[in-house]
Formats: structure tokens, C-alpha cells, sequence
């Protein structure tokens, strides 16, 4: 009666193998979600090469298999776990790139509610490779249960100790390899500053986020302090080096004597969605039904024209409007982070909060939910004492509801809520006002039907090859160019009439792929299929005024420049830190973004490396334009596989790649026979 069932060796090889493969399968389904394609390519351009990440991952998620499994005693419950810490991140990575162009991010965890308002609002839905990836979870769930149904069960000792082994060896592995950059860059994953979408690509959604981690602080740079700070604004001679000309010799601030310039004009910020001025692709073979930027065209004949180099592409707008209100670079924070999430968290010197020491009154309007990007937090931290944001918007038109469900509001109602917050804040005081406002209406994606026929604009001539959801995502976006450019009039009428000095600053924040590729770009010769491309970094800027009229060729100008040159342009009383910025525009560079950097002379050199002339086209290194649509994330990917790019991410000698082989090797057998000693112990009870 006494004897004891044993187990067939067979079933004992099962149970060992299970952990392993079934981890690796849910890892592959975690890339599966997270790209919206899992093809050939995606092992041969990304996995493969860079399996050192995918390893690790991998290692990750096994020991959090075992972990589990030796706490609870029950495999379901531990494969369950597992494929949520793999898929869950995922399938978020997947949306928001869809929303932003930007993967998901460790700081993202403090935008879980707004996040999941966008995704209602955008009307995504679930994907196909989300539905396959539930039916094998479930599966592999019920195999599981199958499986380890009746082994030998175990008392709390080996448990604890099996538990405690697997909790320690995941620790090791998150803060002794993913949390260690030196370990990470010694087996091959080199971080990527500029492009986290292109760093997620490479090496995964589960190694990326945890290695970007690291990025949660800001480490003091060597040799910094107050002193050294103090020392270098006590160096009169070096500053003596630096001339104190006009930037811009023809404008208003340079021609017009001091006692007769405006001292305190009302100023009005306005960062349009996704804005650049798209009539420009009629110089490379498209043609529109309507001249789409008329007002534009108008206004660059009485004002200060130019570019922004804008630090984002495909989303990111809080960084654009972070260097446009303090004149800080976001290079110099921490790789993909969001400054407004993470930086802005006390009040800071920024172009609001100075102009109120100047007797301003401070407000800002933005169409979309204030906790987004942290705005209703970070706003009064640059002195921006009113926010009015779509909460507090009644009335207002909204359209593009076949991608976005609850529509977006038009820049025609902006117009209204920009003329009405500024009467407003005249009829409290007559104090001048610096107002700032963020339009929503032209956000990605992009989809003809996201209006009707009577009232889209029409692409009547294109090049060749491209295909009709292309021409119609396309017609989308220049429908609202169109409308922001009625919403420049609209704005520039109204206060070219009224009874105080006003100036108007008008730019785009970024560019965005269209239909999901780089198609229009590409096929047309304007630009590469790269996002690091320049010329997709430039976007539109206009800064107006009613009180001078004269034309100025501002040239490029990066977004951290725009306050510092505004007042410039209009000889305004600057802070000491924009007068720094003008002299560095002066002596150094055009703008100096996220590896890039712009000559005064218009050379742009990405990485050190130099493309000739401002907004120089590169020549695509493969052609992306066979890509699925939305929902393809892999299709939609830039196309940063260049010499140099792959050089710059290749992986070390193959003697790492081995010794990391045999390690994971390792682990997996030492996990299996410690498994297979506790169970015999424990069966010899």
C-alpha cells in the first residue's frame, strides 16, 4: 500500500521542457503584438542580428515562469503571468505608436488614465495578432494545467527555497545586466538617444523598456556647479569675442530706433498639429485643387519667415512645446523622456514665468484633455497661470471622426478660443498678454475618409506608384493644412485690428508619416525614408506682428530658438539665458538636436556624419513603400538600416554572442536540474 507512483520519464521531460519553450513562444508573441507583423524580415533585419536582447528578454520571462511556479505550485497561474508581463506592454507599445509615433515608455506608467481616454477616443481597436495571441495564451494555459496536474506535491521548504533561488536570479538579471548599461553596451544593445521607436525595433518592447529605466534620472554632468556656472558668466573677455549686431539686419529690432520700439506687446504662441507647409510637395510632382497655404504665402511677404528644427517626428509634441517655452534642449535629457512628465515638476525659468516678472498676465489653450502629457501640472510650473483645455470648451466643431471616434476639434474653433481667451483676459486687466496655444485637429493618423468628399481637399496629380490609401491619407492632410491656414487668416484679421501691439508666432511642431509609410516622401524625391532625415525635422514657421511689416528669411532655427529670436526680431527685453541662445545662433549653430547638428551655413551632420545643405534628401537605403498599413509597425518603421545605422548597432565580436549563448544555456539546465533534485527529494517523503 505503501508504494509510490512514479512518474514516466517522459512526462518528467515534458514538465522541463514546458517553462523554457512556452516562454520563448510567448516572447515571440510579445514581438508579434508589439510590431502588428511578425514576417522574415523582422528576424533577419531585427531579431537575429541583435539576439543578444532577445536572450534576455527571453531569460526574463523563463525565471518568472519558475519563480511563480515555485511559489504557488500551480503552472497555469505562472504561464498566465508570464504572457501578461510579456503581452501587456505590448500591446500598449502597439497603441502608442499608433497614437504618438513614440513606443511605450517606463514614465508612460504615469499616464495610465489619460492613455487609456486617447485610446477611447482614437477608436482602436484589437488587432488580429492580439486575437491569435489570446487563443494560444489560453491554450498554452490548459496544457500547463494538463501537464503538471498530479505531480508530486511539496513541502514549504524546497518551495521557499526554490522560489527564493528564482526570485534572486530575475533580481540579478534586472539589476545586475538590464539596469547596468556597461553590461548591456558590453553584449551589444547600444543606446539610441534619438530614436526610441528605431531602439524598441531592435531590440524588443520587454529589453527595451527595462534598459530604459536607467533614463529615469538625470546624472549630473562632470564638473558642474554653481561655480563653474558662475565662473564662465564672470569671463567678460570671452563674451567680448562675441558681436552684438542685429541678428537679422532688416528687422523691425534693427531698424527701428530704441525709443520708438514697442516695450511690452501682447504675445500669442501658436503650435499647430503636426503643421508643414504641404503645397511645397508641388515642386516634386503632386498637385492640389486649392492652394492650400494661400494665407501662409500671403504673410511670408510682411513678417519673419523661416523653419523650426523640430526635436520630434511622428509624435512628441510636449518636446517641441518644452524647448519652444524655455529654451531648453531636450537633448539633454534623458533618452525618451517626456519633460513635462518627468522635469517639469517644480516651478522653473521659462518664457511664461519670466514675461510675468515683465507685468504680463499668462494663459494657455490647448483642445484636448489637460492631464495629457501632464500639461494641467506642468503649465502652472513655466507660468502659465490659466489653462484652458477641452473640459472647459463648449461649443466648439469637431470633425475627423473615422479614425478619431470622438472627433477632434477644428482649428476654426481654436481660432474662436484664442479670440475669446484673449478678450477675456483684456477685460480683467490691461495688463499684455501672453497667450499660447496647441491645435489637435490635423493629429495622425491620416484617412480620406475622415472627411467627406465636398470637403476634402483633392490630390489631382501624383507621382507614379503610389497607392490610392496613400493619395487618400494624403488628401486628409492637406485638408488640414487648409484649415490651420484659414485659422492663420482668421487669427492675423483679428488682430491686425485691434488696439494694441500684437505678435503672432505660428509654427508646426512635427512631421508624420502618412498612411503609415514615407511613401510621400520617398516616391517624390522630397525626403528620404528615414526619420532622422533633416528635412523631415524642419517645419514651418511664421512670426507676425501688426505693427512692422517688413520681410525676414529667418533661415532654420531649432525649437529651443524661438523665443530668443521672437525677441529678438522685435528688440524685447530678453532674459540673460536668451541672450546666450543668440549669441550661440550667432557663433555656433543653427540647432544642435538629438545628434543633429545644423551649420550656420545650412550643413546638417547627423551622428558626425554630413550631409551637405539644409534639409538635404538622403538616398533611401531600402524601400519600404510594400508596407502594410496602420496597424503594420514593422511596415511603418523608418528606414534606418543605412551603412552607418546598422554599424552603430551591430553586435560586438562573436565571442559575446557565445559566451552569452552558453550563459542563458546555463541557466536554463541548472533551473531543470535543480527542479529535477527538489522533486525527488520531495518524492522521498
Amino acid at each position: 500500500m505503501n508504494a509510490k507512483k512514479h512518474t514516466p520519464l517522459s512526462l518528467h521531460g515534458l514538465r522541463l521542457l514546458f517553462p523554457p519553450l512556452a516562454t520563448l513562444g510567448i516572447l515571440f508573441l510579445t514581438e508579434w503584438i508589439a510590431r502588428g507583423s511578425l514576417t522574415g524580415e523582422t528576424f533577419t533585419q531585427y531579431i537575429f542580428p541583435h539576439a543578444e536582447a532577445y536572450l534576455l528578454a527571453w531569460a526574463m520571462l523563463f525565471l518568472s515562469w519558475l519563480a511563480v511556479d515555485w511559489l504557488t505550485r500551480f503552472a497555469p497561474l505562472a504561464t498566465l503571468l508570464a504572457a501578461v508581463l510579456g503581452c501587456a506592454p505590448a500591446a500598449v507599445n502597439f497603441y502608442t505608436l499608433q497614437l504618438r509615433g513614440e513606443p511605450f515608455l517606463p514614465w508612460d506608467l504615469m499616464q495610465v488614465s489619460e492613455a487609456a481616454g486617447v485610446a477611447a477616443a482614437a477608436g482602436i481597436h484589437i488587432q488580429t495578432s492580439m486575437v491569435v495571441s489570446i487563443v494560444i495564451i489560453v491554450l498554452l494555459v490548459v496544457v500547463s494545467f494538463f501537464l503538471y496536474r498530479g505531480r508530486q506535491k511539496l513541502n514549504w521548504k524546497p518551495r521557499v527555497a526554490g522560489f527564493l533561488a528564482s526570485a534572486a536570479a530575475t533580481c540579478g538579471l534586472l539589476f545586475g545586466v538590464f539596469l547596468q548599461p556597461a553590461v548591456t553596451q558590453a553584449i551589444g544593445i547600444v543606446p539610441d538617444a534619438w530614436m526610441q521607436d528605431r531602439y524598441y525595433r531592435y531590440y524588443g518592447v520587454i529589453t527595451s523598456f527595462l534598459t530604459n529605466l536607467t533614463n529615469l534620472e538625470i546624472s549630473k554632468p562632470e564638473g558642474y556647479s554653481e561655480e563653474a556656472v558662475n565662473e564662465i558668466l564672470d569671463d567678460t573677455e570671452a563674451a567680448q569675442k562675441y558681436s552684438s549686431a542685429p541678428l537679422y539686419p532688416g528687422s523691425y529690432g534693427a531698424t527701428t530706433s530704441a525709443d520708438e520700439t514697442v516695450k511690452k506687446p501682447t504675445i500669442i504662441y501658436v503650435m499647430d498639429e503636426s503643421y508643414w507647409d504641404v503645397s511645397e510637395l508641388e515642386q516634386y510632382g503632386f498637385q492640389f485643387d486649392t492652394d492650400v497655404s494661400a494665407n501662409l504665402h500671403a504673410l511670408q511677404q510682411t513678417s519673419a519667415y523661416g523653419r523650426v528644427y523640430s526635436p520630434s517626428f511622428g509624435g512628441g509634441t510636449c518636446d517641441v512645446e518644452f524647448e519652444a517655452l524655455t529654451g531648453y534642449s531636450v537633448s539633454y535629457l534623458p533618452s525618451g523622456s517626456k519633460p513635462y512628465q518627468q522635469h517639469v515638476t517644480k516651478p522653473m525659468f521659462a518664457l511664461p514665468s519670466y514675461l510675468k516678472t515683465e507685468g504680463y498676465q499668462t494663459a494657455a489653450v490647448h483642445c484636448f484633455w489637460a492631464r495629457y502629457w501632464s500639461r494641467d501640472t506642468a503649465y502652472p510650473n513655466l507660468g502659465l497661470d490659466d489653462f484652458i483645455s477641452l473640459e472647459k470648451m463648449h461649443g466648439v466643431q469637431k470633425v475627423r471622426r473615422h479614425y478619431w471616434t470622438t472627433g477632434l476639434v477644428t482649428d476654426d474653433s481654436m481660432a474662436d478660443q484664442i479670440i475669446g481667451q484673449y478678450e477675456t483676459m483684456k477685460a480683467k486687466s490691461d495688463a499684455p498678454v501672453f497667450l499660447h496655444a496647441v491645435t489637435m485637429q490635423n493629429h495622425t493618423n491620416y484617412n480620406k475618409d475622415n472627411y467627406p468628399d465636398d470637403q476634402r481637399v483633392k490630390v489631382t496629380e501624383a507621382p507614379a506608384g503610389l497607392k490610392a490609401s496613400t493619395v487618400g491619407a494624403l488628401e486628409d492632410f492637406a485638408t488640414g493644412i487648409r484649415d490651420a491656414d484659414a485659422m492663420l487668416g482668421r487669427l492675423t484679421d483679428y488682430f491686425s485690428q485691434v488696439d494694441e501691439p500684437v505678435i503672432l508666432v505660428f509654427w508646426g511642431d512635427h512631421y508624420n508619416p502618412i498612411d503609415s509609410n514615407y511613401d510621400i516622401y520617398t516616391r517624390s524625391g522630397y525626403a528620404s525614408g528615414s526619420s532622422a532625415d533633416p528635412r523631415l525635422h524642419q517645419t514651418t514657421l511664421l512670426m507676425w506682428s501688426n505693427y512692422s511689416d517688413r520681410a525676414v528669411d529667418l533661415g532654420t532655427i531649432a525649437a529651443y530658438d524661438i523665443s530668443p529670436v521672437m525677441m529678438e526680431l522685435f528688440v524685447l527685453r530678453q532674459p540673460a539665458y536668451f541672450q546666450f541662445l543668440d549669441r550661440q545662433l550667432r557663433a555656433a549653430y543653427r540647432a544642435n538636436t538629438r545628434g543633429t547638428i545644423l551649420e550656420k551655413d545650412g550643413t546638417a551632420s547627423i551622428d558626425g556624419t554630413v550631409v551637405a545643405g539644409t534639409g538635404a534628401v538622403y538616398e533611401p537605403e531600402e524601400d519600404i513603400s510594400d508596407g502594410a498599413g496602420t496597424g503594420d509597425t514593422d511596415a511603418a518603421a523608418s528606414t534606418d538600416t543605412a551603412a552607418a545605422d546598422k554599424e552603430a548597432h551591430d553586435t560586438p565580436a562573436g565571442e559575446t554572442h557565445t559566451a552569452l549563448w552558453v550563459a542563458l544555456a546555463a541557466v536554463v539546465v541548472v533551473a531543470c536540474a535543480v527542479l529535477l533534485i527538489v522533486k525527488r527529494k520531495g518524492a522521498t517523503k
